[in-house]
């Protein structure tokens, strides 16, 4: 397992956010998911975007990825203040400064189109994955595993 909180994946999931993190260089993240679920690896050095059924040709796979430089604690209210008020609005969100986003050699690619919002992994795996099963990092053992049942090519899901 890597350092914590080396590459977070997490889901692109309209046109919207993705031309934001292009033109502007941010990201939000609400602050109750990272409570519930990805404590352990907070904050990312890196985040990649898992891109969902609305990009098309891109869909259900990673595309881009971006350092991320700085992470700010704001409200919903404070990213989008052109957004009529709403009961989102006073959500609080990590909001991630990027690097300008850079692009994957090879998509890695999701063969069972699932719906993912986070995997935290490394940058290794996320520079050498070719699919999305590859990028789990949960421990050695579960890693061995995985390249054993790709070697026999065993059809799982991690």
């Amino acid at each position: 397992m890597s350092k914590p909180g080396e590459v977070l994946v997490a889901i692109m999931n309209n046109q919207r956010d993705l031309e934001i993190a292009r033109e502007q260089h941010w990201y939000r993240i609400p602050v109750a998911s990272v409570k519930k679920s990805l404590q352990r690896r907070w904050p990312p050095e890196w985040i990649a975007f898992y891109q969902t059924k609305v990009f098309g040709s891109e869909a259900y796979s990673i595309q881009y990825y971006a350092r991320v430089l700085i992470i700010h604690k704001v409200m919903r209210c404070e990213l989008f203040p052109e957004e009529q008020k709403n009961r989102k609005s006073q959500n609080y969100y990590y909001k991630l400064e990027l690097s300008p986003l850079q692009e994957l050699p090879h998509p890695i690619v999701s063969y069972r189109r699932r719906r993912i919002i986070f995997i935290p992994t490394t940058l290794v795996k996320l520079t050498t994955a070719s699919e999305i099963n590859d990028l789990y990092d949960d421990s050695v053992l579960a890693d061995r595993w995985w390249r054993e049942l790709k070697k026999f090519r065993v059809d799982a899901e991690r």
